[in-house]
Parts: structure tokens; C-alpha cells; sequence
């Protein structure tokens, strides 16, 4: 279902039937006319190029393309989005920036990694000595208090695989 608009400028269609007393069959805005008129000569030329001979056959053939692609075109374009704007978003379209789907460079070596000849050595204190490593210092932990059952390396005594009486 489509809506009707309320504003009286869009409900004028801006259409050409032809002559007077002689009208067309059918409807076409007057855009619809210079869109056509470009297709046809686009297809004309794309025929030419393809060398398809000017003969009724390819003329008529031309005719219907460009039917089609003004339909197609005109269905995309109102008063909303002129036509001027269709193209222009189409050519920003085509030369919009697209991301990279190939790789740069190529396989994975090892030619970049400097390798040296003598190992890292630490480095010397103003006294000529090596400074020691320093490693970073773990949390002490709180001596647990002493529970009643005792802890399971005491308590067992086994040698793994064989069973000890239990315990009373």
C-alpha cells in the first residue's frame, strides 16, 4: 500500500504524455526521458564496440535494453533522491576506499634477527663487580596453626601400591 503524501509540490508528477491530442500510452517523467535518451546512446555506443552492425535487429534490441535499464535506474530515483545524488553515491561508491585483502610481505624468516656472537653478560656496578639478578620477591605466607588431624605426608607412611592396616 503506499501512502500518499500530503504536500501539494509532490503530488505534481512531473511527467511529459507527449502532444497534445496524440498523447503516449504511457507515463514518463521528464528525467526518466534524459535518462533514457543517455542509455540508448551508451548502448548504441556498447554495440558499435562489439561490432554489432546498425540494422533493425540491433536497433530494436537497443530499444528494449534500454527499456529495462531506465526502468531499473528510474525505480532508484524520486524526489527524495534526485538523480544527481544517485550518482554521486555511486561514484563514491566505486572510489571509496576498500579494505586489503592480500598480505603484504611474504613467508615468515629469520633474515631480520640479530644474533650475536658472545652470550648477554650482566651488567657491571660502578666497582667493577656484576650486579646481581634481582628477582622479584614472593609474599610470605603465615604459618598455618596446628590442626588435630595431621597433615598427609606425616601420616602416611606407606610405600605406594601396598596397603597398611588402618588405624584405630
Amino acid at each position: 500500500m503506499r501512502i500518499r503524501t500530503d504536500d501539494e509540490i509532490y503530488r505534481v508528477d512531473a511527467v511529459w504524455l507527449g502532444p497534445p491530442k496524440a498523447t503516449f500510452p504511457w507515463r514518463a517523467r521528464y528525467v526518466a526521458w534524459g535518462v533514457g535518451l543517455v542509455v540508448f546512446l551508451l548502448v548504441l555506443a556498447v554495440e558499435r564496440r562489439m561490432n554489432i552492425g546498425f540494422d533493425f535487429f540491433s536497433t530494436a534490441w537497443a530499444v528494449i535494453i534500454t527499456i529495462v535499464m531506465t526502468r531499473i535506474i528510474c525505480s532508484r530515483i524520486g524526489h527524495e533522491r534526485p538523480l544527481g545524488a544517485v550518482l554521486v553515491m555511486w561514484l563514491r561508491e566505486l572510489t571509496a576506499p576498500r579494505e586489503k585483502t592480500s598480505g603484504t610481505g611474504g613467508a615468515a624468516s629469520a633474515a631480520r634477527i640479530k644474533v650475536r656472537t658472545q652470550r648477554p653478560r650482566p651488567k657491571k656496578s660502578k666497582r667493577g663487580r656484576p650486579v646481581p639478578q634481582q628477582r622479584p620477591a614472593r609474599p610470605r605466607q603465615q604459618p598455618a596453626a596446628r590442626s588435630t588431624v595431621p597433615s598427609r605426608r606425616t601420616r602416611s607412611k606407606e610405600v605406594r601400591g601396598v596397603r597398611s592396616p588402618a588405624r584405630p
